[in-house]
């Protein structure tokens, strides 16, 4: 349950503390005077978007804090999954931090959590009505959402939705693998064309730089081999005269020949060097050995780059895209070759889904059906306390087409009145009765919704009179197992509540301000006078409203 409730300048409250109390706690005050702005400061506390606006003019920041306490278990099991515990005392406390400057923050028991967390925790801690909510009644879509509630098929739910899905991919699969027959055998052709042209061509990675290369030595070979000769004779020598080599053997000879260490040296260096002349030459050697350079063909080599040029302006930059294309290729064409097959495997999947689907659609609604006459009935009940002795209320679950949610149509109708037929509530259910039904369905689903707090927000709209005093004492029947906290402008329901606050707008110095107050005695009893009548405080109209008070404490039907 909700204990305290600390705000800071938001709105016009500067500083406001709010000890809430188990039972049913009760907000009045005059129009204007904060009591939404309070609904506003619980709703930003627990993760919901909030305005810049909402904080109080000519500050930089806002705060707002909650304790809560007295936690149920699936709340301690939500808080354990994302790493977060209550306090010693069993508590939590979530504080929130607006600023105009963005830099605002959420922490709970003083530790940074996200605003995703924070809404999957306030789920299972609060529960906010407003009138909007009376309002999505009227959208006969919401009505599954209720009726699920109450069957408690969530089980089923996720096993038809698990399978929903299933089909879903099965079909989207079975679309891409569809090919139209003329497009089909376009795209074979193509393909069977582009991989013989490829596999002919036998293209080698790195072949294009060294077709290059050959040809450059081609187009000099006769240049290259004259050089390469006189390089040669000038190393080796000729049939009159030594060459290099020979030469720099007889100087290393006659080097050694001086018995000298430092000669000695010498004469290595030039053995070196004579190592080094040999390498060269055998290097030319093989050149002018080999006849992988004279057979060479400047124009094949030409007609080979050009075909090679030609099939990289299609198939891609170098040898590497061309054969990388040739493989896909292949894929694509093994691909629509076994396309007949995988779209028969595909149409024999989505047959056995969708009996499948069918199966746990059925089994899904026959949950809501046998569910739909126990919540009628108990919605009927309330009603009929609520001041509608005639009412007549069903929720009628017809087959419709399969969506995430289901096969089933369910709309709620309803009968006001004795002798006319139900219709759908969007069509004749006036505000009073939009009030009362939701009031009904909250009561009938409190065991099904466990959350620690429940506030309603002018749940009274569009009712009064002894119409008012029933939905006072359902209120305090809810109560009894949740703490209820109840914005009104009743004094019925104002008088039916365990704790009664009030909230108050005064201006100072050119500025509002709200303060929130507990009442109590005779400030209570003026109070209830005033919702009463909002004339001046009377003898009768004070002794009136004591007896509204005191009668509520021990009346059922005030």
């Amino acid at each position: 349950m909700l204990k305290l409730l600390h705000i800071e300048n938001i709105a016009v409250i500067e500083r406001a503390d709010i000890e809430f109390r188990e039972g049913f706690n009760v907000l009045t005050g005059e129009t204007g005077a904060g009591k939404s702005i309070l609904i506003d400061a619980i709703s930003a506390v627990l993760g919901e978007r909030t305005s810049k606006e909402l904080i109080r003019a000519g500050c930089e920041s806002a705060t707002v804090s909650a304790l809560f306490g007295d936690l149920f278990a699936p709340l301690t099991a939500k808080l354990a999954e994302n790493g977060l515990e209550p306090d010693e005392e069993g508590n939590i406390l979530i504080e929130r931090r607006l600023s105009l400057a963005g830099k605002g923050y959420i922490k709970l028991n003083g530790r940074p959590v996200a605003t995703a967390v924070l809404k999957e925790i306030a789920k299972e801690l609060l529960n906010i009505h407003g009138q909007h909510d009376n309002q999505t009644l009227l959208d006969s879509d919401t009505h599954c959402g209720i009726l699920d509630a109450m069957a408690s098929n969530g089980k089923e739910q996720a096993a038809y939705y698990t399978e929903f899905k299933n089909l879903n991919q099965i079909r989207r699969e079975l679309k891409a693998g569809e090919l139209d027959e003329d497009e089909k055998a376009r795209e074979i052709d193509l393909l069977t064309y582009q991989i013989r042209e490829l596999e002919a061509a036998r293209i080698v990675p790195g072949e294009m730089a060294e077709l290059k290369e050959k040809l450059k030595i081609a187009k000099q070979y006769e240049t290259i081999l004259e050089a390469l000769s006189k390089a040669h004779a000038a190393i080796n020598g000729g049939e009159d005269e030594s060459g290099a080599a020979g030469r720099l053997a007889d100087a290393a000879k006659a080097l050694s020949s001086l018995k000298s260490e430092e000669w000695d040296r010498v004469a290595g260096q030039v053995n070196e060097a004579r190592s080094l002349l040999a390498d060269a030459a055998a290097a030319i050697d093989d050149f002018l050995d080999s006849t992988e350079y004279s057979e060479l063909d400047v124009n094949e080599i030409n007609s080979r780059l050009d075909m090679l040029d030609r099939l990289m302006l299609k198939y891609g930059k170098c040898e590497e895209d061309c054969l990388t294309f040739l493989e896909q290729a292949k894929e694509r064409l093994n691909a629509i070759e076994m396309n007949d097959q995988k779209v028969a495997e595909l149409s024999e999947k989505l047959d056995v889904s969708t009996e499948k689907l069918i199966a746990l659609g059925e089994k899904l609604s026959a949950t809501r059906r046998k569910t739909a006459a126990v919540f009628a009935g108990e919605i009927t009940k309330i009603l009929a306390y609520l001041n509608m002795p005639s009412v007549r209320f069903e929720a009628a679950v017809t087959k419709g087409r399969y969506t995430k949610a289901g096969c089933d149509q369910v709309e709620f109708l309803i009968s006001a009145n004795q002798g006319e037929e139900v219709k759908p509530l969007k069509k004749i259910a006036s505000g009073g009765e939009l009030s009362r039904v939701m009031l009904a369905i909250k009561s009938v689903l409190l065991d099904k919704d466990p959350v620690g707090t429940m506030i309603f927000d002018e749940i009274d709209s569009g009712i009064s009179g002894y119409t008012a005093g029933k939905v006072a004492v359902q209120l305090g029947k809810v109560a009894k197992n949740r703490q209820v906290i109840c914005v009104t402008h009743l004094p019925q329901i104002a008088a039916k509540a365990d704790h009664h606050f009030l909230i108050e707008k005064e201006e100072r110095n050119g500025r509002s301000f709200t303060e929130v107050r507990t009442l109590a005695g005779e400030e209570r009893i003026e109070e209830i006078a005033r919702l009463m009548a909002g004339a001046e405080m009377t003898e009768n109209l004070y002794n009136s409203a004591k007896e509204i008070l005191d009668r509520s404490k021990n009346d059922d039907n005030l």
